[in-house]
């Protein structure tokens, strides 16, 4: 029976007994910063179980992708070492969330082991715990007294953590032994008798006082290995040996030409196991958005991927061989879970580019590990300083239990406490030399509480609510908190005549102080005041975030989708983004960044803001939210096109994407070690751009031919930005000087355009924004001739002719002209008359008549 059947057959069980099949949760865990990876079955309902939130089925069934290599749950220690412990695991499972309870969770788990996977029931232990006279009884029903046993709180008794839902489980155990002897050894961590399905009664609440409380609902979480059980089933002792892992061994011995033993102890059956296990851990963990780093899980990943580097070194592997194993593994696994299979590529790339960064320095720190040892030895030592595994560590990159590992192999240990306090002195060094010099402001801790209101407006009257030294506190503000990388705003507040200048807001407790120019008298504690935020840093502020949203979406697109945001500046004069990605950005891809973000400006695509329930919104296609991050019930979810960036932020953006001008990337770089930073500007901040790029053009000319070329691109862009706003401040102020004449709104007026041709671009804008029932006229003063445009709607076209309109006006200014019915241009002369002819220009439509 092979693994795929063993899944599917599991999962159509289940199906057929009412279970709703659910997909497996990704093993980077959404939302549950206790978490570093999925480690259960059970993680994706833990709201079920705490009360917290719902499901619209009451029982599920499914495979859940497992990382277990860290915190109570870790086994990367055994890995390799036996035939059934590993960092990666599928975990079947079936639940009833207060639905069906003990009797049928254990007559269905002895059905589909016993009738449909047709085990031999002499060879089956249960236990149960020692308090469980109800699950006892009910495994009478199917095996005798001897081969029930009962456990304590250590073996039979599942809890969540110190306080919350809990309760007693009952396991099955396979006895493996030649004569079905294995009794004894039930629990003893032998393969001889292996657990292969844990049922867990969730009945109780464990509180603070430690006492147990009944449950008002009683639920089930069951969890099988599927590793486990396949061995089983196909009759082998070890899980390697089955089909989820032999064609991986194979493809390490045709990579080494070494052959696979299956003797425990053996260096090259260690190696090929423990290769074979960690290529999964770390290609299940890259598929699902994960990166090998300094920190954390990607800390975790990096430790098991230079392990298995290390452990590949007893097969002869000088060059990167791990990666290689990645497409069989696609084969193994691929249509149970494709994104193995899709994300191939990139997990080929990252594994390999690890490999080659520790190879770099793996014989140099393998030759000093072996002198350190020696050392040691000689001296009659048991034990390696922590300032030598530290060496390690900081000089050749080995993670400390990879020398742990190495020692043990040598009969030493490591002074585990030694390399942590050099471990905690390293990281307070890093914290003071990345200390910026600057005179702190101290904010005074005021007892307060403010409303933000800056999403909707930039100024509001309000009253302050506390005072101390330079700090204000108001009842309501629209100043911005700097907060997710946008920096405060900054502005004024008027209060009684004075003004005081806002330069830092800062968040203390539920209070938003805003920390101004000079003290503020106690006395003005109660008044009134307005508070300004300085709109033009704001909005400049605001096309920055937006655009570091369409930045992280068109990363993705050009890179990968195991780009994940690490950090980002959003401030009023550039953008700074931070990324997780193993490799240098090229020229190329940032130029495919750049036209992607700008394609998405040049769309006019309105940026929507939606308040949502978490549930809500997680469940939005492509939504991208922050792993460990902590959000409330309720969230903020910024829209720009649902196919293109959806994000949880609590930041402020432009109303459409138009708004944000245009975009230039500046600078690309690597800030750590699978970590890249890209610096860009927009808006506005392209002049400035423009300015550093004609100096760096102006001082080295012969070295940037290319430049020339960008700049020019970029101030015509910039032009062309220029332009469109001043159309868009220049539209509504002529359209509120309209004059309504005979059901017609008629538009006058004189523009500041450079060319011609910029003013047939407004008046065609005018006659667009106008959309039916207007007509206009606008006039521009050229190299001191007057050049004029006529603008007639299309349905209005028919009965006032726009040639013939502008026509008879250029003949009144000395010129003459004409175009089409919409749209016509003339040339004139007489500059003095223009005010009195746009003035008469209602009264000539009144009179107009279209007939000769």
């Amino acid at each position: 029976m092979r693994a795929d059947d063993v899944r599917s057959s599991f999962l159509e069980f289940f199906a057929a007994r009412g279970h709703r099949v659910v997909p497996s949760s990704p093993v980077i865990p959404h939302g549950d910063p206790t978490l570093l990876f999925t480690n259960a079955g059970m993680n994706q309902f833990k709201d079920v179980f705490l009360g917290t939130g719902t499901r619209d089925y009451t029982r599920a069934v499914n495979t859940q992708k497992c990382i277990r290599v860290s915190g109570k749950h870790n086994d990367l220690e055994e890995v390799g070492y036996d035939t059934y412990h590993h960092t990666f695991f599928e975990m079947l499972g079936n639940w009833s969330f207060g639905d069906y309870y003990k009797a049928e969770a254990i007559a269905w788990a002895w059905e589909l082991l016993t009738c449909v996977w047709q085990l031999p029931p002499e060879r089956l232990f249960a236990t149960v715990h020692h308090t469980d006279d109800e699950s006892f009884e009910l495994w009478r029903r199917h095996l005798p007294d001897d081969r029930i046993l009962r456990f304590g709180d250590r073996d039979n008794f599942w809890e969540m953590g110190e306080t919350g839902p809990c309760g007693p489980c009952t396991e099955i155990h396979y006895d493996r032994t030649p004569d079905c002897s294995g009794r004894l050894l039930v629990n003893a961590g032998t393969q001889q008798v292996i657990e292969i399905w844990n049922n867990v009664f969730i009945q109780y609440n464990r509180t603070a006082d430690g006492a147990l409380h009944e449950l008002p609902r009683k639920h089930v979480d069951t969890g099988m290995g599927l590793e486990r059980i396949t061995a089983v089933l196909q009759g082998k002792q070890s899980n390697y040996d089955t089909d989820l892992f032999t064609p991986l061994i194979a493809r390490l011995e045709e990579l080494s030409g070494k052959r696979y033993e299956q003797e425990l102890r053996s260096p090259i059956g260690v190696a090929m196991r423990v290769m074979a296990d960690h290529v999964r851990a770390l290609s299940f963990a890259i598929a699902d958005g994960a990166l090998p780093g300094n920190e954390g899980r990607g800390y975790v990943l990096r430790r098991i991927l230079r392990r298995a580097v290390r452990y590949g070194r007893n097969l002869g592997f000088e060059q990167p061989a791990l990666y290689r194993l990645v497409e069989v593994l696609a084969e193994i696994m691929g249509s149970a879970f494709p994104e193995v299979r899709e994300h191939r590529q990139t997990i080929e790339r990252v594994i390999r580019a690890e490999e080659e960064m520790f190879l770099a320095t793996l014989d140099r720190g393998l030759e000093r590990f072996a002198t350190i040892a020696a050392r040691a030895k000689a001296r009659g030592e048991r034990v390696l300083s922590g300032e030598d595994a530290f060496l390690l560590y900081d000089s050749f990159g080995f993670p400390l239990d990879l020398t742990e590992l190495m020692a043990r192999e040598e009969g030493l240990a490591v002074d585990h406490a030694g390399f942590e306090r050099l471990m905690a002195e390293q990281r307070e060094r890093s914290r003071q030399a990345q200390k910026r010099y600057h005179a702190e402001v101290v904010v005074p801790a005021l007892e307060a509480e403010s409303e933000f209101v800056g999403y909707d407006t930039l100024e509001c009257e309000s009253r302050i609510v506390a005072v101390e030294g330079n700090a204000i506190a108001l009842a309501a503000t629209p100043f911005y908190v700097e907060s997710g990388g946008q920096v405060s705003d900054t502005g004024t507040i008027e209060v009684e005549g004075e003004t005081f200048i806002v330069g830092d807001v800062q968040r203390v407790g539920n209070a938003i102080v805003h920390i101004c120019d000079r003290p503020v008298p106690l006395s003005l504690r109660g008044s009134s005041a307005r508070a300004r935020v300085d709109a033009e840093r704001r909005w400049n502020i605001q096309r920055n975030h937006t655009a570091t949203h369409l930045v992280h979406e068109a990363l993705r697109r050009v890179l990968g989708d195991h780009v994940k945001q690490s950090g980002s500046l959003v401030a009023p004069d550039r953008l700074r983004f931070d990324f997780s990605h193993f490799g240098k950005v090229t020229p190329d891809q940032m130029r495919q960044i750049e036209q992607i973000v700008n394609e998405k400006i040049l769309e006019r695509v309105p940026v929507e803001t939606r308040i949502l329930p978490i549930d809500q919104a997680r469940q939005i296609p492509g939504v991208k939210m922050f792993f460990g991050d902590k959000y409330g019930d309720i969230v903020r979810v910024v829209v720009v096109d649902e196919k293109f960036s959806v994000e949880f932020c609590g930041g402020t953006h432009v109303h459409n994407t138009s708004e944000i001008g245009l975009f230039a990337l500046t600078d690309e770089s690597a800030i750590a070690a699978g970590v890249r930073r890209i610096e860009a500007v927009t808006g506005w901040g392209l002049a400035g751009y423009i300015e550093r790029l004609r100096g760096a053009y102006q001082e080295k000319a012969a070295e940037h031919a290319q430049l020339t070329e960008r700049m020019h691109s970029l101030e015509r862009q910039l032009d062309k930005l220029r332009f469109e706003q001043m159309v868009a401040e220049l539209l509504p102020k002529l359209l509120s000087s309209a004059r309504s004449v005979g059901g017609v709104r008629v538009v006058t007026g004189t523009v500041p355009v450079q060319s011609a041709e910029h003013l047939r671009l407004v008046a065609e804008a005018l006659r667009q924004r106008l959309a039916h029932g207007g007509i206009g006229l606008l006039a521009a003063q050229l190299d001191g001739k007057l050049q004029l445009v006529c603008a007639v709607t299309d349905d209005l076209a028919a009965h006032y002719h726009a040639g013939k309109l502008v026509s008879t006006i250029a003949a009144r200014l000395g010129g003459k002209g004409g175009g089409r019915p919409t749209l016509a241009t003339a040339g004139a002369r007489d500059v003095e008359q223009l005010d009195a002819v746009l003035s008469e220009f209602p009264h000539l439509v009144e009179q107009w008549s279209t007939h000769d």
